[in-house]
């Protein structure tokens, strides 16, 4: 149900021309990715698609409309089939990359089998925290978890950047 809500969101933002609308149905896409998360037992992952996908992205698309035209009808002129044909084909590409995945819920798949036992009996002892999501996040993936939360500062940093910029008279001539 939720992957159908999802199919239909994207198509409906892909269908609009009205801007506001568009980035509003993206706020949902997200919400109803975080869902997909909480039900896929991805709990953290859900807890950061609802606050950075439909909260703070949402915010930033809503600003960026306030600066400009609240429809496509400037932006987009004609259809290009390139971008059409780059993206089925990087689609494709990762399809094909994943055929050799071990299903959803294998138990029998090689992270349960070594890494997942680990966690699970050894990481209140070594590292001495009671919640296990918080000792992965927090110690044994805590260099990755420093580059995410680097990469979303930084580009937060660059879309502040971009939205305090001060315009010049021949810009708002342009636009």
């Amino acid at each position: 149900m939720l992957l159908t809500l999802l199919a239909a969101t994207a198509i409906a933002i892909i269908l609009l021309h009205d801007l506001f609308a568009s980035a509003m149905l993206s706020g949902i896409f997200s919400l109803l990715s975080a869902a997909l998360f909480v039900v896929m037992d991805a709990v953290d992952v859900a807890f950061t698609e609802a606050a950075v996908g439909a909260g703070i992205s949402t915010v930033l698309m809503l600003g960026t409309l306030a600066l400009m035209t609240s429809t496509r009808e400037k932006a987009v002129r004609s259809f290009h089939p390139l971008p059409c044909l780059v993206v089925l084909l990087t689609g494709a590409v990762l399809v094909y990359g994943t055929l050799d995945m071990p299903r959803y819920g294998d138990p029998t798949a090689v992270v349960h089998q070594h890494v997942a036992p680990r966690y699970i009996e050894e990481s209140y002892q070594e590292i001495g925290v009671p919640n296990m999501v918080t000792s992965v996040l927090a110690s044994y993936r805590g260099y990755d978890t420093f580059g995410e939360t680097c990469v979303v500062f930084t580009a937060a940093i660059g879309v502040l950047l971009l939205l305090g910029r001060p315009r010049n008279h021949e810009e708002e001539e342009e636009l």
